[in-house]
């Protein structure tokens, strides 16, 4: 899957109202936006400027699903997924 489809599935992932089982994972309705909000600009400066800015960019969700408690489940992964897929593309830019 390209990079830009990966990040196309996470905004619309991301754009739906959370599930139960997200919830208990940890994710409020704030952290949500401000997940689908970071990815989709990354996904914006991408389509925009071209590829090449990937090397610009420096995902940390990692970090910030650490910091915010998040527990595995689907959103997580998706978001794991994100991260690998730009890092990625970073290191063959």
């Amino acid at each position: 899957m390209s990079l830009l489809a990966v990040l196309d599935e996470a905004v619309a992932a991301l754009k739906t109202p959370l599930e139960e089982d997200d919830r208990a994972q940890g994710w409020t309705d704030d952290l949500r936006r401000e997940v689908q909000e970071e990815i989709s600009i990354n996904r914006s400066v991408l389509r925009r400027h071209g590829m090449g800015m990937v090397r610009h960019l420096c995902p940390r969700f990692d970090k910030w699903m650490e910091h915010e408690g998040v527990q595995p489940g689907r959103l997580l992964a998706l978001v794991g997924d994100v991260q690998r897929s730009l890092v990625e593309a970073r290191n063959e830019a």
